[in-house]
């Protein structure tokens, strides 16, 4: 490798910097140009019926600026064109965009493309940057600013018999493509000609589209270059500043966001940064961002997972698992001290209106929020903790193991999965805890146990229970009285060989509902030799869930 090669590119800055103190507070113009952009990146690009269901997704989604296609670039993309206008796919609220190279032959072709269209924006570019204009064009700076001046006059011409409202429903994007390798003030230069052919007003405000067309810098610097050409661009309010960055050094989201905090009102991108090379700006990503902070993004991403199966269907792409959001590892920990910062913080929640700010560790937006799942956020191999898995527990199965008793669980789970070398699934993780506690019977059975209610002398009422248990290799018959099914249960043992032993928490809830419901049991002993065991007991009759548990425990 050889670093010497390479020369940073160095950009004018603003007089004084105001975007650094400045905040996103509301979402930009969007406009998706995963139709085209996205769509020419793709080894099999889409047909004209698949790109016909993406654009009822992206509508879906709502957005209302859709790049749809380069019309004059095949037959397939000006059909698909005709098809969206004469089978009135178009949405009122929505307008359809169109890229043509500044080129008055494709030019001519993308106007017979776009007619009867209720509003479109005509995309127009060439390049600008100082690579482009010597091996590509092998032209002056004024002979390009002559090609984007030509094109313009060209689509006017186009324009010329068309009536003043339809007219009205054409508005103008111009790109200096490479506009972030182009001399900053030769960008404005080409720009301010383009608006002067083209004319602007309140009505006819004109989009002048600055993409890091190859992602060369660090985000700041498109900041700056964003905020210089505000600053220096004539009849700014009349100019739609709009970003399409690109993600060559893997930085197009925060270029995006620096860029909207220096001034740009218009965002264009894919979802899931499809797009040549690295791919284009991921508009998901910036706009979940927004809504993390409270901010209404005015895209619906409510059901992300099925706006990513459709998005993986349409373009046979695979989103990354780590990808922000949407990847299958976005809301996953496996770590045993996130495991159970996440498993307190949901349980607070629970106890909290919907509407409570979110503040759960280690998950910036609620998975809820965006269609996702409690129950894939926690997942257990050999790195868990002891939360991880009681969360499973209960979050999946209703069993809400005692914080004193999740160690135990805990140490279990690793254990099987650093012996298996791989995650455990729920399912096993639930029966790896039941065959431990609620079916191990190998030292102390209870083959045959009944009890009955009766009053004492001093009319108190106390439970006797009787019965035929197995300890170790021997079987007793056993009886006793307490004060309910458990503490009889615990006298009648200690008549037996049973080692003596102490109750020293007893945990209880239910479980299901209806005729399904169950009283879930959990009981910790003691031991005349200070050893502590845990036990879990399940049963439809409350009182024998505690004697369960306490079986449980002396199975151990």
């Amino acid at each position: 490798m050889n670093p010497s090669k390479y020369r940073p590119v160095v950009q004018p800055v603003p007089s004084k910097r105001k975007w650094p103190d400045n905040r996103i507070t509301k979402a930009p113009v969007w406009c998706s140009v995963d139709l085209r952009d996205g769509n020419q990146a793709l080894i099999d690009p889409m047909g004209i019926e698949t790109k016909l269901a993406y654009f009822d997704l992206l509508v879906k989604i709502g957005f209302k600026e859709i790049e749809i296609c380069f019309p004059s670039a095949s037959d397939t993309e000006f059909d698909f064109c005709r098809r969206l206008i004469e089978e009135n796919h178009i949405p009122e609220d929505v307008t359809i965009q169109v890229l043509c190279q500044a080129r008055e032959h494709l030019i001519r072709r993308t106007m017979e493309a776009i007619k009867g269209a209720p509003s479109v924006i005509f995309h127009i570019y060439n390049s600008t940057s100082p690579a482009q204009r010597k091996y590509t064009f092998n032209k002056s700076k004024e002979e390009i600013i002559g090609i984007a001046v030509e094109g313009v006059k060209c689509i006017k011409e186009c324009m010329k018999d068309l009536s003043d409202d339809e007219k009205k429903k054409i508005r103008l994007e111009y790109s200096p493509e490479s506009f972030s390798m182009t001399e900053l003030d030769y960008a404005i230069e080409i720009c301010e000609a383009v608006k002067k052919e083209w004319g602007t007003s309140a009505e006819n405000k004109i989009i002048f589209n600055l993409p890091t067309t190859v992602e060369c810098y660090t985000p700041n610097v498109y900041a700056d270059s964003i905020e210089y050409f505000a600053e220096h661009i004539s009849d700014r309010e009349n100019v739609i500043i709009s970003t399409h960055c690109h993600n060559d050094r893997g930085t197009g989201v925060a270029e995006c966001e620096l860029a909207l905090m220096a001034g740009a009102d218009r965002v264009e991108g894919c979802l899931f940064g499809n797009g040549e090379r690295t791919g284009n700006l991921d508009i998901v990503t910036v706009a979940l961002n927004m809504f993390s902070e409270g901010i209404d993004p005015k895209l619906d991403f409510s059901d992300l997972p099925e706006i990513a199966d459709a998005y993986q269907e349409y373009t046979k792409m695979d989103i990354p698992p780590r990808t922000p959001y949407a990847g299958g590892l976005a809301y996953t920990a496996l770590s045993g001290g996130h495991q159970d910062a996440i498993a307190k913080g949901l349980a607070a929640r629970s106890k909290m209106s919907e509407d409570s700010v979110w503040d759960v560790p280690y998950l910036l937006i609620d998975p809820k929020d965006i269609g996702r799942k409690y129950e894939g956020i926690i997942r257990i191999n050999s790195q868990s903790g002891k939360g991880g898995a009681s969360f499973i527990l209960e979050h999946n199965y209703g069993y809400a193991i005692p914080k004193a008793m999740q160690p135990a669980v805990g140490e279990l789970i690793k254990s099987e999965s650093d012996k298996a070398q791989r995650e455990l699934q729920p399912e096993e993780i639930l029966k790896l805890f039941e065959e431990k506690w609620l079916f191990n019977r190998k030292i102390l059975e209870v083959l045959d146990l009944s009890s009955s209610q009766m009053e004492n002398k001093d009319k108190e009422e106390t439970v006797a229970v009787r019965g035929v248990i197995r300890y170790m290799e021997n079987q007793f018959i056993i009886g006793g009285n307490g004060n309910g099914p458990l503490d009889s249960f615990v006298a009648a043992l200690r008549e037996t060989s049973v080692p003596a032993f102490n109750i020293t928490a007893f945990h209880e809830h239910s479980v299901g509902q209806g005729s399904d419901t169950h009283a879930i049991a959990y009981v910790q002993i003691t031991k005349e030799d200070g050893s502590i065991k845990w036990g879990v007991g399940k049963s439809s009759n409350v009182g024998r869930a505690g004697v369960a548990a306490v079986v449980s425990a002396l199975n151990q």
